[in-house]
């Protein structure tokens, strides 16, 4: 499954990555100040151009993750998860939504459920997906007990964060990062689960996390990939134009 990291409010956006030969949009609100009413607009529009919208919410707040549901998401990704009882908590704000409070607690501790009501709930969590990023070695320890909570849809690897964990900043083609990536791929496809990243490298890297057992993979964002692109066709242009100079490629002086 393809999709990209989407942060643009803009109307025209939905219709130009529609085009693009994507499965979903992933929105983040973790790092990117995306007030609720464009978030929802965004969700809605998205959804409604067969692209499921995933939002990642700021923090693991149970709270958060219904407010984006509420909005429209079609699925939740929670930021920097390290235990299993996060998961757990964040389960029954997705799956189980929309009880709260003693009832929710008494179903998550195993309490039996009146038919009816399980019945309600199943239907309504199946168009509901739970995702956790794992980006951190106390996450990748703990990654067992993370998998085996019941209604886990998929984890995706937080590339920076964890390279920071492991205390090699950015070095994302580091062999320790790299088997890293690989254990977290192979244990959640074990387990049944989905198992991505979300990678702005090279093609042959993006591929390779492919190779390497990841399923889930979002490449890029909308504006590092429109930077990339207009910087190149600029200096293409400018370079047709003859506005280099050829020592040290600076624009040469212009006169107007």
């Amino acid at each position: 499954m393809f999709g990209t990291l989407i942060v643009s409010p803009s109307p025209r956006w939905p219709d130009a990555v529609r085009r693009c030969g994507l499965d979903f949009v992933f929105i983040d609100t973790e790092h990117v100040a995306l007030d609720r009413a464009p978030l929802s607009w965004m969700c809605q529009t998205y959804s409604a151009l067969g692209l499921p919208p995933l939002v990642r919410i700021p923090s693991p707040d149970p709270f958060a993750a219904t407010m984006v549901l509420d909005g429209g998401a079609a699925g939740v990704i929670a930021p920097y998860v390290e235990t299993a009882q996060q998961v757990r908590d964040l389960r029954g704000a997705v799956k189980f939504r929309p009880l709260k409070g003693q009832r929710l607690r008494q179903m998550l501790d195993g309490a039996p459920v009146e038919p009816e009501l399980e019945s309600y709930l199943d239907t309504n969590a199946s168009d509901r997906l739970l995702i956790v990023n794992i980006e951190s070695v106390p996450a990748i320890d703990a990654l067992d007990e993370i998998l085996a909570v019941p209604g886990l849809d998929a984890v995706l690897i937080g590339p920076h964060d964890l390279t920071c964990s492991l205390g090699l900043p950015e070095r994302y083609d580091h062999p320790e990062f790299l088997a890293a990536c690989e254990t977290v791929f192979r244990k959640a496809r074990k387990a049944g689960i989905g198992a991505g990243i979300h990678f702005w490298g090279e093609v042959q890297q993006q591929a390779s996390f492919l190779r390497r057992g990841a399923n889930l993979l979002i490449h890029s964002g909308d504006i590092l990939l429109f930077q990339r692109h207009l910087k190149s066709e600029v200096e293409a242009i400018k370079q047709a134009a003859g506005l280099y100079v050829e020592s040290d490629v600076r624009p040469a002086e212009i006169n107007l």
